[in-house]
């Protein structure tokens, strides 16, 4: 394990100094927050969303950044090696952020936990942590944290998770090509397995059970809230511990529902649907409408 990692760091640090196939490009200013937090891009795996991922990092800039784990799905690469331009793009473009001046702190999932054994260490101007505490412009204080460690699926049976993400990415397959046939008509993106995971009633629960889970940890640890991912499902909920009001929020992944959570210089909290975003954005601005409903607190 200590020699893939060691291997995939030296190869993070080779994509560093190189140029990337496709240079930055913005849509008008960059649009600036306070803090950023994504998580799941599982680069090295054919469901990631690079183009898109590569616009919201092209679009957008923050004083810290947050990769909440699963960056990298180290298990994938594993059984077949696939790594794009636009992978490496993505590479380029976090690392530039850390020698412009914002705070990169990398969390390691599941996927990539290869990474784990090298908390509390700083490579290329990104900090690894297991966990840290986040403190809001208006006072909150977050824990952050990938979330597997509440996953009784992970904790207890392994294996199972195994044969799960198997099943996931031929789920993501299908999805490749269900949204080359949208891109064709000119329709926007769609994601097929999270309509399938909204639809099938284990799953809501599980997530339920999992937020839940997640959010009475915060509590017991006297914080505000909480922000993870693992469970590729963008959303914002508030709990109560002890009569103290919890939130819990998950900043999605760039699999499905290719989302991020944002602060902004407020304190006030959002989370972005990126695709949603860009249509927006490329309406004339005659034609714009109200933006879409977000999670907003």
């Amino acid at each position: 394990m200590a020699d893939t990692a060691i291997q995939q760091l030296s190869n993070v640090a080779r994509f560093a100094l190189a140029e990337p196939k496709r240079p930055e490009r913005t849509h008008g200013c960059r649009r600036k927050f306070r803090t950023i937090w994504i998580s799941d891009v599982h680069l090295g795996t054919k469901g990631c969303n690079a183009d898109l991922l590569i616009d919201f990092l092209d679009n957008t800039d923050s004083e810290t950044m947050y990769l909440v784990g699963d960056i990298i799905d180290g298990w994938r690469l594993k059984k077949k090696f696939y790594w794009p331009d636009s992978h490496n793009d993505i590479v380029w473009r976090i690392l530039k952020r850390a020698k412009r001046g914002t705070r990169i702190v990398y969390i390691p999932g599941n996927h990539d936990e290869m990474f784990r054994q090298f908390t509390g260490l700083n490579f290329g101007g990104v900090e690894i942590h297991r966990a840290v505490f986040h403190d809001t412009a208006d006072g909150r204080r977050l824990m952050v944290l990938h979330g597997d460690e509440f996953d009784a699926v992970m904790l207890a049976h392994r294996w199972l998770a195994f044969v799960g993400d198997a099943a996931y990415h031929l789920m993501m397959g299908l999805n490749v090509w269900v949204n080359r046939v949208r891109r064709a008509l000119d329709l926007p993106y769609w994601s097929l397995s999270r309509m399938a995971k909204h639809k099938v009633k284990n799953a809501v629960e599980f997530i339920s059970r999992y937020e839940e889970v997640v959010a009475r940890a915060a509590g017991e640890r006297g914080v505000d809230g909480v922000v993870c991912g693992h469970i590729h499902t963008a959303e914002f909920r508030n709990f109560t511990h002890d009569g103290k009001r919890v939130e819990y929020w998950n900043d999605g992944d760039w699999v499905e529902g290719c989302n991020a959570l944002v602060e902004h210089e407020d304190g006030r909290m959002e989370i972005l649907h990126w695709p949603g975003e860009i249509v927006l954005r490329d309406l004339a601005p005659a034609d714009r409408a109200a933006p879409a409903q977000r999670a907003v607190a």
